[in-house]
């Protein structure tokens, strides 16, 4: 049966005995390499399933070699081996397309866990191939994942289909990821997709709440604590971190952390280990991380309120999860699979999807589903009309790009509608009120664009079928 094969590309001839004798005691077969020339010889010659490289070569940089199997040999996961302490460059190595990394002095333990991790993306193990039973390491990856993930990323949109390409690529990588995206957009979803498609699917996914945290039980929880280590402590404690160990850990909201705890924090992902309050020896870690929040961290890190390198170290790769307004055409089939979901026969009716479609949705997917659960119960045929979603009165025009030709174009004229309108604190109600604002604005898109309804939708920043509910909602037709 076939033997695993690996490359290794070092100029340092004890670095390639160790990392020889460490393979070969996995039932790991290797070639060695001194450069870069010598590395891209060899890679024509073999079918490799695991590179590991030095990142200073006689003849040029390790991360050329990343980059061009990148291109060439992108089923083979990739490792690089950094001076100890040099995060800037592991993370250009991840950046490029780095499986993962590991430190000089090579610790052997670190090294198997990475080799374990990479081999799992082989593609002899994926496509399902005879790999010796001596190694047990060689899991098949899982094609399909928890019962209900791939199926709750729904969507037909072209945003969606390159969101899904994304998370299939970050998958193969170990790479640190920061997920983006407003409140109930999906992110927690995304990262358990990361992780479900991953070499890391059979272990834990340990997501956690960073602003749900009391500060002074942060240290304890991430890291854990022995037993008598302060008052309280009558047990030994395993932490976050050691209970997503072999696997991922999630970690949303990370924007309200603590600043003492970023430091913390920064440590642990870039030694790969955690030191347990009231132990003396920092215990190793492997785990994964992932990270999200709703907020800027860019404005935060300008502001001093987020730490300048952790945001780094947890950025090496951002995926920013699309709104739900960015996607409004995937929202018949996100309804539909919601009523499913909560186990109703009920369907839409055209005006309630159309009111749907032109709603802004601060709250996103999560928003959507409280909407319909009202809606079910409101309800009181098997069809549901717009009345009863009982949609907040919002227009999607701020959505507009600001600064756009409509902004700059109808300042005077909203100023001077304004000065002839009636004033919020009149008796008029609040609907009729806020319907008057967005008729305007719709009746100077119009005229901008000489009624072409199709220019005059792009104008405002909503889609067609938006401005066509909207006109027939405001007796504009």
């Amino acid at each position: 049966m076939e033997r695993y094969l690996a490359l290794i590309v070092d100029d340092e001839p004890d670095i390639l005995e160790l990392l020889e004798m460490t393979l070969s005691r996995m039932d790991i077969d290797c070639h060695s390499a001194g450069d870069l020339a010598s590395a891209n010889a060899l890679l024509k010659q073999h079918d490799f399933d695991l590179c590991l490289t030095d990142m200073r070569l006689p003849d040029g940089d390790g991360i050329d070699l990343v980059r061009h199997m990148q291109q060439r040999y992108s089923s083979v996961p990739v490792a690089m081996i950094t001076a100890h302490g040099n995060m800037e460059l592991a993370i250009n190595a991840l950046k490029a397309g780095a499986f993962d990394f590991v430190s000089k002095p090579v610790d052997l333990g670190v090294l198997r866990n990475l080799i374990n991790t990479a081999l799992k993306l082989s593609h002899k193990t994926a496509a399902g191939t005879d790999v010796k039973k001596s190694a047990p390491i060689a899991t098949p990856i899982t094609e399909s994942i928890d019962n209900n993930s791939e199926q709750d990323l729904l969507g037909e949109s072209a945003i969606m289909d390159k969101t899904r390409a994304t998370i299939n690529k970050l998958a193969r990588s170990q790479a640190p990821v920061y997920i983006s995206g407003e409140s109930g957009s999906g992110k927690e979803l995304v990262a358990r997709l990361i992780h479900s498609k991953g070499p890391r699917a059979e272990q834990a996914f340990i997501p956690v709440n960073c602003g749900a945290i009391p500060q002074d039980l942060m240290e304890s929880e991430f890291f854990g604590h022995k037993k008598g280590s302060f008052t309280g402590a009558v047990a030994d404690k395993a932490g976050l971190f050691q209970a997503a160990d072999g696997g991922t850990l999630f970690l949303d909201e990370v924007a309200e952390l603590p600043l003492h705890m970023q430091v913390k924090l920064l440590r642990a992902i870039q030694e790969k280990s955690v030191r347990p309050i009231g132990e003396q020896q920092e215990l190793s870690i492997d785990v994964r991380i992932l990270s999200a929040t709703h907020k800027d961290l860019d404005e935060l890190v300008s502001a001093g309120e987020f730490r300048q390198d952790l945001f780094y170290r947890i950025n090496v790769i951002q995926l920013s999860v699309p709104s739900l307004r960015q996607r409004i055409d995937d929202i018949p089939i996100l309804a539909k699979h919601i009523l499913q979901k909560l186990g109703a026969t009920l369907s839409l009716s055209d005006d309630a999807l159309q009111a749907l479609q032109a709603y802004s949705f601060p709250g996103n997917v999560r928003e959507l589903e409280n909407i319909l659960e009202r809606a079910m119960t409101l309800c009181e045929t098997d069809t549901i009309i717009a009345d009863d979603l009982q949609l907040r009165e919002t227009s999607t025009l701020p959505l507009a790009t600001e600064g756009t030709e409509l902004e700059q174009t109808s300042k005077p004229a909203t100023q001077a509608t304004q000065a002839n309108s009636i004033e919020p604190n009149s008796e008029l109600p609040l609907e009729d009120y806020l319907g008057s604002i967005e008729k305007d604005a719709i009746q100077q898109a119009l005229e901008k664009t000489r009624y072409n309804k199709t220019a005059a939708a792009k104008l405002l920043g909503i889609t067609f079928r938006a401005l066509r509910y909207k006109l027939k909602k405001l007796g504009l037709e």
